[in-house]
């Protein structure tokens, strides 16, 4: 479901500067949270392949600097109680599609809305379909501020369909003389209706994430095969009181950290 570690650390220069830019790549994570609830209760080997064909449309000196069109396709692979682990399911625990039309504006101030469809193979969860929207800035802190509404389904398994927002930013700085680079995420999630589910009701805070993302570029292959790039990240996230809803999914914790590694692909 979208880890933001993944694309951070895409964030290298496009070596063919086109109208399409691909992007692939695979992580490892420890354990996987979706939104600040746990997906999996006993990891094992966690895999997420990813990729994303973007398409740039417009571009130009108005109101409106350009327009692009994202489509791409995300995975989970377990090995553990929400895969093969389980003894009774296949590794393929979820496969999410998305469609994304994005506006740059003035300030490098982007505003982007998503389809997605959220699914599992192996059933472990029914699928759910979604609309998102998205504000914005390429800065150095790289603020953003994200809607999102279920069409179908609930993330947290719920009675009712649920709205999501999201407030993060990603400050970042150069290391090594500027070969690779550090960024701090910090995400808040909230419901704003019926998304985090509980014994109590709504929960209305669900989870707060501070991390440490380096990204560091494989400088020796060639440009003509595309920018490549390791990456590798640790996240500690905070959930609520003690009946929140991502403390329960999180067998009571109040805390994880989560440390992600992986290689990715920029053409």
């Amino acid at each position: 479901m979208l880890m933001s570690g993944s694309a951070m650390a895409q964030a290298a220069a496009d070596p063919n500067p086109g109208a399409i830019t691909l992007t692939t790549g695979l992580d490892f994570p420890s354990v996987y949270f979706f939104r600040g609830i746990r997906q999996e209760s006993d990891p094992k080997l966690t895999a997420f392949p990813y990729g994303d064909v973007g398409i740039a449309l417009f571009s130009g000196d108005g109101g409106v600097k350009s327009a692009s069109v994202n489509f791409g396709v995300w995975n989970s692979l377990n090995t553990g109680s929400s895969g093969t682990g389980s003894g009774v399911k296949t590794s393929h625990y979820e496969e999410d599609f998305y469609a994304t039309l994005s506006l740059g504006f003035a300030a490098a101030t982007t505003a982007g809305i998503t389809y997605t469809a959220y699914t599992s193979p192996n059933g472990s969860f029914g699928t759910v379909k979604e609309i998102s929207i998205k504000i914005a800035q390429a800065s150095k802190y790289a603020p953003y501020g994200l809607v999102a509404f279920e069409l179908s389904g609930q993330a947290d398994g719920g009675a009712n369909k649920g709205t999501y927002a999201e407030l993060g930013a990603a400050p970042s700085w150069p290391l090594g003389g500027g070969k690779a680079t550090l960024a701090i995420p910090l995400k808040l999630g909230l419901s704003l209706k019926d998304y985090y589910e509980g014994a109590t009701g709504d929960q209305k805070f669900g989870y707060f994430d501070v991390g440490a993302l380096v990204t560091i570029p494989l400088t020796g292959i060639d440009s003509k095969f595309g920018s490549w790039n390791i990456h590798g990240s640790v996240d500690f996230l905070y959930f609520g009181g003690d009946k929140s809803t991502t403390r329960a999914f999180n067998n009571g914790d109040a805390g994880q950290v989560i440390g992600m590694g992986g290689i990715g692909l920029t053409y």
